[in-house]
């Protein structure tokens, strides 16, 4: 059986849109997707998991990642670091399985031009007023905190130019929706189809 290469995705967003949530919605549904784990120097939040939702590492061994090559991509987010393993992203790519990055825009820059072929998604919210509500009902930030990312996430916004599709998350399904419909029209472009029907269509050719 012929394994087809999988597609790199960049997905991101600024805080309080919504991306994580359509993003685990999404590969809750389609079982080809896979989601990149990053490496990050932040504190593990309630409910996390070290290995499930970021590598949790000190800075000093982020700083010897670094020095050694590990990552495709590593940026800094507020006073962290977050960082994608390259090793695991192309054998993960070789098994066959689409691959989700979620980073900001200056890590999706790095990507771009290491793997101009990777497809690339800005998820935005309705309003600014349902980006601030969004992050005051986390309940995790002090008011400090949020205005400081309300700022930040306009900054954010205006990266969204540099993507090839905008989805904006104002009804939750209507938005998985359109996540979903980028997905399968990539898995359907005559290219992959040619890799992953190799077979059959050598014999509709006969």
């Amino acid at each position: 059986m012929t394994v087809t290469t999988g597609t790199l995705y960049i997905i991101s967003a600024p805080s309080g849109a919504g991306k994580t949530s359509l993003v685990k919605a999404l590969i809750d549904s389609e079982p080809r997707i896979r989601v990149s784990v990053s490496h990050t120097t932040r504190a593990i939040r309630p409910g996390e998991e070290d290995g499930v939702n970021y590598h949790f590492v000190s800075h000093e061994t982020f700083s010897a990642m670094i020095e050694r090559g590990e990552f495709l991509e590593h940026a800094q987010v507020f006073d962290n670091f977050y960082g994608t393993s390259q090793k695991w992203l192309e054998q993960t790519l070789a098994e066959g399985f689409d691959l989700i990055l979620e980073i900001d825009w200056q890590g999706a820059q790095q990507v771009r031009k290491l793997m101009p072929q990777a497809k690339s998604v800005f998820i935005l919210p309705p309003t600014q007023e349902a980006l601030r509500h969004r992050l005051t009902n986390r309940g995790q930030d002090s008011a400090e905190i949020i205005e400081r990312r309300m700022r930040e996430a306009v900054s954010e916004m205006s990266h969204y130019v540099e993507y090839d599709y905008l989805v904006i998350n104002d009804d939750f399904a209507h938005a998985l929706s359109d996540l979903k419909a980028i997905f399968r029209a990539n898995q359907l472009q005559a290219s992959v189809q040619t890799q992953r029907h190799s077979g059959l269509l050598g014999e509709l050719l006969v």
